[in-house]
C-alpha cells in the first residue's frame, strides 16, 4: 500500500520532466488508480490514455490540483464543453429517431441489408438479431454482484450516463426489474469509465450494471443509437430488440409480461 501512495504523491515531479509521449507510472482520478499511463489525447473534459487494463478516459475534473493545472483544466469551458455536447447528442439522437422509414435499414452480418423480419418497417440503430442467437454479453467490470442468469431472460440495455433518454430509461426498467425479477434479469452495460458510471446516483439504479470500455458486445450488435436493449429468452433468443421509446414500438411493461409468457416454454 505505501507503494502506491508514494507513486500518487510524488506524481507532480514526474509530469514536470514528461515527454512527447506524456507516459505516467500512476494516474489517480477520484477514487480509481491506474498504472503504466500513456496519455493519448486531452479535451476540455476528460483525458484520454492507455494503461495496463486498456484504455480509458477520466475526468479533468477530479484529478488532483496540480494534474488540473498541467492539463489546463478551465472549470468554465469544461462545463460548457459538456452543455455542448449534451446538446449535440440530444439532436443526432432526434435525427435518428425523425429519419424517414425507408432509411431504417439495418447491416445484417453477410454485409447485406434488411428490416427485422418481425417487426416490418420498424426503426432500428444496430443490426438485427430478432429470433436469432444473441451474441456473448461480453463484460470488461462488474460494477454490482455478477447476475444469476441460469433458466432466466435476460434484457441487456445499451447506454451511457450523457444520454438523456437512456436516463429516462432507467425508472422503468427497474420496474421491470422488481415486478419480473423473478425470471427476467435486466443488465445495463455502458462502454465508459467506471467513475463515469459511479457517479450517476440520480435516477439510482436497482438492476445489475456492468462496463466494457472496448464496446466489444456493443460492436457486435453494431449499435449506433442509444439506448438499444435486447431481451433474451433462457435458450438464448432475441425475442425483442431496438429503441424502447420508439413510437409505435415502445417497450412497455406489457410487452415484456407477453414476451416472458410466449417464450417461457
Amino acid at each position: 500500500m505505501r507503494f502506491w501512495i508514494f507513486l500518487v504523491l510524488d506524481l507532480g515531479a514526474a509530469i514536470s520532466v514528461l515527454g512527447a509521449d506524456e507516459k505516467l507510472p500512476v494516474l489517480k482520478a477520484g477514487g480509481d488508480i491506474y498504472s503504466n499511463v500513456t496519455i493519448t489525447a486531452v479535451s476540455a473534459t476528460d483525458i484520454y490514455f492507455t494503461y495496463d487494463l486498456g484504455v480509458a478516459n477520466v475526468k479533468l475534473k477530479n484529478l488532483a490540483p496540480n494534474l488540473q493545472e498541467y492539463f489546463k483544466y478551465d472549470p468554465a469551458k469544461a462545463q460548457q464543453a459538456e452543455h455542448k455536447l449534451a446538446a449535440d447528442q440530444a439532436q443526432y439522437h432526434h435525427e435518428l429517431i425523425n429519419q424517414p422509414a425507408s432509411q431504417a435499414v439495418v447491416e445484417n452480418r453477410a454485409g447485406t441489408s434488411q428490416v427485422p423480419a418481425a417487426s416490418p418497417g420498424k426503426k432500428i440503430w444496430a443490426k438485427s438479431f430478432l429470433n436469432q442467437k444473441a451474441p456473448e454479453l461480453i463484460v470488461e467490470k462488474w460494477l454490482t454482484s455478477v447476475p444469476d442468469c441460469r433458466g432466466k431472460f435476460v434484457l441487456i440495455d445499451f447506454w451511457a450516463t450523457w444520454c438523456p433518454p437512456c436516463r429516462a430509461a432507467i425508472a422503468e426498467l427497474n420496474d421491470y426489474h422488481r415486478k419480473f425479477g423473478y425470471k427476467l434479469v435486466v443488465i445495463g452495460i455502458s462502454d465508459e469509465t467506471e467513475d463515469a458510471v459511479r457517479r450517476l446516483e440520480n435516477p439510482k439504479i436497482e438492476y445489475s450494471v456492468a462496463i466494457d470500455t472496448q464496446a466489444r458486445t456493443k460492436g457486435i450488435v453494431g449499435v449506433t443509437g442509444i439506448p438499444h436493449v435486447l431481451i433474451i429468452d433462457p435458450q438464448g433468443y432475441v425475442r425483442w430488440e431496438g429503441f424502447p421509446f420508439l413510437e409505435g414500438n415502445e417497450l412497455n411493461e406489457s410487452v415484456v409480461a407477453d414476451i416472458l409468457d410466449r417464450y417461457s416454454h
